[in-house]
């Protein structure tokens, strides 16, 4: 590629040159025919915008709130996993890299740093990502972990019962490591009750997996803090609608209740405007996504 990246396409090609091939596949892919994983992109291009003319435009501020913290732009660091295949520090140097860029880095349970290394690394707002295990006391121990270690809510996702069908993975025949937040705890099947897990936690709750205008009432109705619309990067349920189809929806349901938050398909930001246009109060943005957030450092590509 011919000179200096310029927007975030550029930067996924930088990545599928640098990165082996097992981990740009694990990244960059989607569930089965990775139906809605494309459309979650091309969504967005059958949205227009149109322009105001004569409108004063000489002092523009992008600073937003979410649950009452104060960001430079509405964009947050959505959770993704396993940040050391893409860097040596992983999720150390995203974190931090959210703290220069004054935003919030929601820091995923399968993270390749744990917990307590991702707090110490910087001072910054950080939102801790997890699941409810059949197994509680998993589930007890790290979000204790997180709420002492200073993460200001919790996301919670929902929208995994089981794992999503990853054919590029099964044919890479990738093996997952051992978790570092799960040293010296076994994992278990996931289940999902919100009063319980009001029952341990004081922070904040946002709902991650909504799509439907009858699961976010129930969202509501359940006095969690906050939704955010996401099909789980296309990961999960391959021809689930993609997120900015279905964004309005869920904001016309909440009728202004709790903040909506959204991600799936961000790549530029007249996506981020449209997705605001539509109700959304910030976006998330992860994976290949998100390149833009961390310094990609080239490696021999073994793929």
């Amino acid at each position: 590629m011919e000179g200096e990246p310029v927007n975030v396409n550029e930067f996924q090609e930088l990545a599928r040159q640098a990165l082996p091939k097992i981990y740009y596949d694990y990244y960059s892919g989607g569930a089965e025919d990775e139906y809605t994983l494309k459309q979650n992109v091309e969504a967005f291009q059958g949205i227009t915008i149109r322009p105001r003319i004569l409108v004063d435009v000489s002092r523009i501020d992008l600073s937003t709130t979410v649950l009452g913290y104060q960001i430079s732009v509405p964009i947050l660091i959505a959770p993704s996993a396993k940040h050391k295949w893409a860097h040596p520090e992983g999720e150390v140097a995203t974190a931090r890299a959210a703290a220069v860029c004054d935003t919030i880095m929601i820091l995923s349970y399968r993270s390749t740093c744990t917990i307590e290394e991702v707090a110490s690394s910087c001072n910054a707002v950080r939102f801790f990502q997890c699941y409810v295990y059949k197994r509680r006391d998993i589930s007890a121990n790290l979000l204790q972990r997180a709420e002492r270690c200073g993460y200001k809510a919790i996301v919670l996702t929902v929208d995994s019962p089981r794992l999503g069908r990853r054919e590029k993975d099964i044919k890479n025949k990738m093996v997952n490591p051992q978790l570092k937040n799960f040293e010296g705890l076994i994992s278990t099947r996931v289940s999902t009750d919100i009063g319980w897990l009001r029952s341990i936690t004081n922070l904040p709750v946002l709902l991650k997996g909504v799509l439907t205008h009858e699961d976010a009432i129930k969202a509501v109705e359940v006095g969690v803090d906050g939704i955010v619309v996401s099909n789980h990067g296309a990961r999960q349920l391959d021809y689930a609608p993609p997120t900015i189809s279905v964004l309005e929806e869920v904001v016309s349901a909440v009728k202004g209740k709790i903040p909506v938050l959204f991600d799936g398909g961000i790549r530029r930001g007249t996506d981020v405007f449209k997705a605001l246009a539509l109700g959304a109060q910030a976006v998330l943005s992860c994976r290949l996504e998100g390149q833009q957030f961390t310094d990609l450092q080239p490696r021999e590509n073994t793929g």
